[in-house]
């Protein structure tokens, strides 16, 4: 007697257990964080995302920082979407500046939420020139003799030459990224990457933002793109947005704070 007692005693305990493996015990299981893919902008590269992307691999997260061509959205976007068809499972796509354009323009159902710094986030058949309009958004101090122009080889290009933009020497600490060090804006000057002129003109496409959950970080002291402009946009796509008093470049300058609203984003 006291041996099958000890038996049934046992037996209900297996199933129990089965029961849980089976059905589930019913606690929260944790989702697997999404992929960080970080795209660069224009008169940057890859290096530009160092302090986000070392901040966000230590919080777990898997950082993916492919290098962006600055041609074209259209063409930058199709470069973007097989860096994101390569990776498995949900990913938080963010871009920079001109980055923001190209992620606008990159449709792949594993991006689970898009994050705009700086950033543009043109509507469809919009050019990213138009959010930097002296006229309609004036601040900008991206003008000649800040920006200067110059011809490249272009294997894309008709006759394989583009005019590229890029930022001048002498203006790129005071321009582009005024609230850091001198040795920094020196380390960024070597690392910049001059963008299409073309990329600035070209049309987008139908924006992802449009059915994807977006966040939106407004660099207030910007003066490549101005606050009023990014206000606009991040209005205009219902963003969750937050601002910073940093200049253009505060992916290198606030990485800690940049790297918190992609982690909301990732959390959203």
């Amino acid at each position: 007697m006291k041996i099958s007692r000890v038996f049934t005693a046992v037996l209900a305990m297996l199933m129990t257990v089965a029961a849980g493996l089976i059905f589930g015990s019913g606690a929260a299981v944790a989702s697997p964080k999404p992929t960080v893919v970080l795209v660069h902008g224009a008169f940057a590269d890859a290096t530009s995302w160092d302090g986000v992307a070392a901040d966000l691999r230590s919080r777990g997260y898997r950082v993916v920082v492919p290098d962006n061509p600055l041609r074209g959205p259209a063409y930058d976007a199709s470069v973007i979407e097989k860096t994101v068809a390569d990776i498995d499972g949900p990913v938080v796509l963010v871009g920079h500046s001109y980055g923001g354009a190209v992620i606008t323009n990159v449709h792949d159902p594993k991006v689970q939420s898009l994050v705009y710094i700086a950033a543009f986030a043109p509507v469809q058949g919009e050019p990213v020139q138009i959010t930097i309009d002296p006229i309609r958004f004036p601040g900008s101090q991206l003008l000649p003799p800040a920006l200067g122009l110059k011809i490249v080889d272009d294997p894309h290009a008709i006759g394989g030459k583009n005019v590229d933009g890029y930022v001048t020497d002498e203006y790129f600490h005071s321009v582009f990224a005024q609230d850091v060090s001198d040795e920094t804006a020196a380390t960024m000057l070597a690392h910049q990457k001059s963008a299409a002129l073309w990329a600035n003109l070209e049309l987008g496409g139908p924006p992802s933002w449009a059915n994807t959950p977006s966040w939106y970080l407004v660099a207030g002291e910007d003066r490549v793109i101005p606050a009023t402009a990014q206000r606009f946009m991040a209005n205009r796509m219902g963003a969750n947005t937050s601002e910073l008093p940093t200049s253009h470049a505060s992916l290198v300058s606030q990485p800690g704070a940049v790297a918190d609203v992609i982690v909301a984003a990732a959390h959203g």
